[in-house]
């Protein structure tokens, strides 16, 4: 059964997109740690980012990279934080979390619950400050 990811992927399940390649998706997390928080995702389900192959962990990494420089254009933070955890999907992706303190990047901390509106401008934000 293909998890969320891929779902989304297949055009299942709506996204706020940030870019796309052709191996990769990144979107905002719905329920986010801070504004702008992105998950970056191979577009190939693996369940476990450690069992990808190399190439495309590098790519996925490189992709991340460009992501992170886009978020952090367009949403005010000293840094972007980086997390991979893997347990909530078994579809792997990187968080990409805006930083302006070390707590900010806690799981366990409630999540933010934002709008349609709010989420989609921010995502907007963010598409407008990646270069491919």
């Amino acid at each position: 059964m293909p998890t969320i990811f891929s779902r989304i992927v297949a055009g299942e399940i709506p996204c706020y997109k940030i870019a796309e390649s052709a191996d990769f998706l990144a979107f905002l997390d719905i329920s986010p740690l801070a504004v702008g928080h992105t998950l970056v995702i191979p577009k190939k389900e693996v369940d476990y980012i450690f069992d990808i192959e190399d190439e495309l962990f590098a790519g996925l990494m490189l992709f991340s990279k460009k992501v992170a420089t886009a978020v952090e254009k367009a949403i005010p933070c000293q840094r972007i934080g980086v997390a991979v955890i893997g347990l909530e999907v078994p579809h792997a992706h990187v968080h990409l979390i805006p930083l302006r303190h070390v707590s900010d990047i806690n799981f366990s901390r409630p999540k933010l619950q934002l709008s349609a509106d709010e989420l989609e401008e921010t995502a907007k934000k963010i598409r407008n400050q990646f270069v491919a």
